[in-house]
Formats: C-alpha cells, structure tokens, sequence
C-alpha cells in the first residue's frame, strides 16, 4: 500500500478528467495528516505548497480503513494530525498517536453529534462486515459543520506556520465564502423539497438532512448492488410508509438498477460524500456536482 503526499494551488478550475498528479512540497516542510480527503483538501489550499498534506491512497471509505504498520508509522511522525471526529476513522482508536499533534476538526459541534441507532451489519466492497451504529460520521456534508472544521484546520496551520498567516486567512475566506454559497443552494433545494419523502441507499447523510430539512429514509444498500428480489420487496414495503420519488447514492449505480428503479417511479441521485479522493475532479468539484444534481430533481 502506497501513501501519496500532496500540495495543492487554491483555484476554481474545472475538474481535470483525471486525477490530479500529486507532488510533495519544500524539502523539509511539516507535514500535515489527514483522516479523509475533505480534510486533506482543506489543509492543501490553505497551506498552498507550504506543508506536505498526507493522505494514504487506499480504496474503500476511510472511515473503516485498516492501515498498515508503515501508512500509521507515517500518521505518528507526522507533525499535525487532522481528525474529523465524531466517531470517524475507528482506525484511530487501536493505534497509539501522539496526542499533542492532534486536532479534532468537529470538537466545536461535538454537542450536536447525531446518535446512528441502525445495528445492521454489512459490507462495503471486500472489507469486514460492520454496523453504523454509534455517532454519524459523515459531519461535512452539513456545509456549515465543514465551514466550522475548515476554521480548525485554518488555526492549526497558523499555528504550524506562523509566517503564512495572512495568505492562510486569505485562502480561508475565499475557500468558506465557496462553501456558504453551497450551504445557501442546499437550504433552497431543502425548502422546494418541503419535507418531500427522499430514499438514501446508505445511512451517510444524517447531517445533510438535518440541516437542510431533508425527509430521508435509509436502506442499506451499495452502488453496486445487484437489486435482487428481496432488495425489491424491501424497497416496496418502505415506499409503502414512505412513498419517495428520489434515492440518493454514494456512487453511480449500474444501469440495471437504475432502471429497476424506474420502474417503481424512483430517480436515482448521486450525493457523493467524497470521504475519499474522487476519480476525477476534486472535493470541490464534486460537491459543485452533487447540489447540481440534487436540485434538478427538486423541482426548482
């Protein structure tokens, strides 16, 4: 397994149609761990090429990655450790890290986690059967959460790089101001909905409906999920009680269940949570993207 160091020049560009090559930075910078992409993302535009962001290039949702001795060797030398919180990462939790490089990006909203009472287990791709129980994790996708985790990752690389905080604080304003423009979309597409019945195939947006008055209900279902007879019959008892036109995915699913879902009246709609990095484009770009495709549906 490969880790990948990654610096990064703040601009909103279109989204490249590959990933972006990463590059290290100075020779000799700090370097900056991150236990998801959304926080790798904002340490790499506010730092613009004055730290070495790591981020281990591993497939699946980091938030139930097992790392390697060498990926967590990194994680401990590293001299800031950026931490979503909120139960994310339980990695995290088995692993000796130095608790004086740590920061915990949620800590101010840590009063209003969310408590994911689902115990059923299951899988994602080849990992270990898991639950969601416990904390709701996916805290970003309420943009006003990941506006007040963009300021702790701001205060900690002033204080990692004291002599760059004035283009830190510039990097911050411009990036929040983005991320408030799409805090005031959700909140619009969140009032023409008007408590519409929404489905979701995966318990990941907890936050997202909460703040933004969305009316989810959840299956536990993958992208590619192959939509047998008894997902159907699931899938029918639940518009029984909760007759929803829209299923949001985490990723695009195959065209078959796409149309199976057709079938019953059901568009389909991807919300990438983009907890890891995306094929192509960015953090960025694929919110950009999601609120798009949730607004076409929302009768706006």
């Amino acid at each position: 397994m490969r880790i990948i160091l990654l610096t990064l020049t703040f601009a909103f560009l279109p989204a490249c149609s590959e990933k972006p090559v990463s590059r290290s930075g100075p020779v000799g910078a700090p370097v900056v761990a991150a236990v998801n992409y959304p926080l790798a993302t904002f340490s790499e535009i506010l730092a613009s090429g004055n730290v070495e962001v790591l981020f281990p290039e591993l497939e699946g949702d980091p938030a139930f990655w097992k790392l390697s001795d060498e990926e967590i060797a990194r994680f401990q030398s590293a001299n800031l450790i950026l931490r979503n919180g909120a139960t994310y990462a339980k990695w995290t939790k088995t692993v000796s890290l130095p608790e004086s490089t740590q920061i915990d990006t949620s800590k101010a909203f840590s009063g209003d986690f969310i408590a994911e009472e689902t115990s059923v287990s299951h899988t994602h791709g080849d990992g270990d059967s898991h639950t969601h129980a416990g904390t709701a994790s996916t805290t970003w996708l309420d943009f006003q959460q990941a506006i007040w985790q963009l300021e702790a990752v701001r205060d900690a690389l002033i204080e990692l790089a004291p002599s760059d905080e004035k283009g830190i604080r510039d990097r911050f304003n411009k990036l929040a101001d983005e991320m408030d423009k799409w805090h005031t979309q959700m909140r619009e597409i969140g009032n023409t909905l008007n408590d519409r019945p929404i489905l979701a195939s995966h318990p990941v947006y907890q936050y997202l409906a909460r703040r933004y008055d969305l009316n989810i209900k959840y299956l536990h279902w993958e992208p590619d999920t192959e939509l047998s007879g008894e997902n159907l019959e699931e899938l029918k008892e639940l518009i029984s009680r909760h007759p929803a036109s829209v299923m949001l995915w985490e990723q695009t699913p195959p065209s078959e269940s796409i149309e199976k879902l057709k079938s019953l009246g059901i568009d389909s709609v991807v919300f990438d949570p983009c907890g890891n990095r995306p094929d192509t484009g960015d953090f960025l770009t694929v919110m950009q993207e999601n609120i798009k495709r949730l607004d076409a549906v929302s009768g706006n």
